[in-house]
């Protein structure tokens, strides 16, 4: 499956995004039908050490026996001991030239929110971005202004054999304007780690 369709559903996950237990919340959404996952343990909250690691481990295993592609957020330590796919960076954390020498050959992906940051780093070094925040969001209190479906389409004719995802504020209802708009796939936090019924907002997205 190419990158591009891996990225379609993608669950971005950390235990204080939880209200209940992260394992079984990433096993609903897996049966929802997510195809990567991003483990994102970040926070005044997070886990820390080897509890970091430990749960790590488990959410590993299970995007492993359900082929679900797995992403860690910014913590280029875990990539080797969580056996990962590859890592995603936002603009204040390693450089994605960095992190191309030092993991060669896993996926790296960056997050932008305009169109200085899509100039700032080494694209060629990139395998996909994580564009947004598309719509108002409460996940990540200092998220950037809002850029709209719009930007989508920009970064998609400037870049078009490049995957993008984006994120920020996409729910059920307005996760199809993002796909319209270009996008390969959205990213969801809230929408489904608070979700009622995992597996149908899942399967909505």
């Amino acid at each position: 499956m190419e990158l591009s369709q891996q990225l379609r559903k993608y669950l971005i996950m950390g235990t204080e995004n939880c209200s209940r237990n992260a394992v079984d919340i990433l096993r609903e959404a897996i049966k929802g039908g997510i195809t990567a996952f991003q483990y994102r343990e970040k926070g005044d909250d997070s886990l820390r050490g080897y509890e970091k690691l430990e749960l790590g481990m488990k959410l590993r295993k299970i995007c492993s026996n359900n082929n679900v592609l797995f992403i860690v957020n910014d913590d280029p330590d875990l990539v080797a001991p969580l056996k990962a796919d590859g890592i995603h960076v936002g603009q204040s954390d390693r450089k994605v030239d960095l992190l191309r020498a030092e993991f060669p050959d896993k996926i790296i992906g960056l997050s932008v929110s305009d169109d200085e940051e899509l100039t700032k780093q080494s694209l060629e070094e990139v395998d996909y971005l994580g564009a947004g925040p598309i719509f108002p969001t409460v996940t990540k209190r200092d998220a950037n202004p809002v850029t709209g479906t719009k930007w989508i389409r920009s970064i998609k004719e400037s870049y078009p054999d490049l995957p993008l995802v984006g994120i920020g504020g996409i729910t059920e209802e307005n996760a199809h304007q993002v796909i319209e708009a270009g996008a390969d796939g959205v990213a969801v936090v809230s929408a489904v780690t608070q979700a009622a019924n995992v597996e149908k907002a899942v399967r909505n997205l």
